[in-house]
């Protein structure tokens, strides 16, 4: 049985509980990361805990009181549920007020509730799909307009999600005025040449840790990267495809609406990105 953590206790997973009158649960008042694991540790901890503290402050939402003792108590989770790889989620919410009120409660009255707890992922890094490569239908993007901030607000992603699912695909790619914003669950990218097409950072899209990282790396191996809009036809026309997260790292898209990218298989530059970002993040990993 999993060991999660919840407000500074760890607790077998069965007598885990927060409040009916969470604003998360009420509200889908709360913020979140997902960490990866690989080889015990944990992936880029310090992007995911920067980015954290910036969805809090735009929120104007308290840091809980254990913040600072974050990466102990990821570490301590993953050495008590053995985790070699996996994840660990993280949720911050503004709390459990005395009762349903639109208003946010005291923040010296009601402290924020800290949830974390790991997920098991044996064969994370070396995933089946990454070898297939994934696809995509595109959706229209119905989201809320601060997509920057990693709000618990997922029940759209979910919906795209399963219409995917419903035409047999494996994700979907939104869209906004004519342009691919990210996926579901993920940034979106695509290749032309030498040259990585992806979304510039704005309220539109997540900033997304495995994203930098990727861009970084990408540059740094002499691959050109234009941050800008593109179009779902654009896209299709590309030579490559593929998006980043935290959980899936680098994965090929090798079809979109039925159409395939490239040759229908994973292309070279996508599959060297994802060597490259698990062997350089591995090197950085605490």
């Amino acid at each position: 049985m999993r060991t999660v953590y919840v407000n500074g206790e760890y607790l077998p997973e069965n007598e885990a509980k927060v409040s009916i009158f969470d604003r998360a649960f009420l509200m889908a008042d709360g913020v979140y990361e997902v960490t990866s694991v690989l080889q015990g540790k944990l992936i880029d901890f310090a992007g995911h805990a920067r980015r954290l503290e910036r969805s809090l402050r735009e929120l104007d939402m308290d840091r809980p009181d254990a913040f600072d003792d974050l990466l102990e108590i990821h570490r301590e989770l993953v050495r008590r549920n053995g985790i070699e790889e996996g994840l660990v989620y993280l949720q911050i919410t503004r709390g459990a007020a005395p009762d349903r009120d639109f208003a946010f409660p005291d923040p010296e009255e009601v402290k924020p509730t800290l949830v974390l707890f790991t997920q098991s992922k044996p064969g994370l890094a070396d995933s089946p799909m990454a070898r297939t490569g994934i696809k995509v239908i595109s959706i229209a993007d119905e989201r809320w307009g601060r997509r920057d901030i990693k709000t618990v607000q997922l029940l759209y992603p979910s919906m795209g999600k399963m219409m995917a699912k419903k035409a047999g695909c494996d994700d979907a790619w939104m869209i906004e005025d004519g342009y691919v914003t990210e996926g579901t669950s993920n940034n979106a990218y695509i290749i032309k040449g030498n040259r990585i097409i992806t979304r510039g950072l704005s309220n539109d899209i997540l900033h997304g840790i495995t994203r930098a990282a990727v861009l970084r790396y990408a540059r740094e191996a002499q691959m050109e990267v234009e941050e800008r809009n593109f179009t779902i036809d654009e896209a299709k026309a590309a030579d490559e495809a593929f998006v980043t997260s935290a959980s899936t790292f680098v994965m090929p898209v090798v079809e979109i609406d039925g159409v395939a990218i490239g040759d229908g298989t994973p292309g070279p530059h996508a599959t060297r990105l994802r060597e490259i970002y698990l062997e350089e993040s591995l090197k950085e990993a605490v």
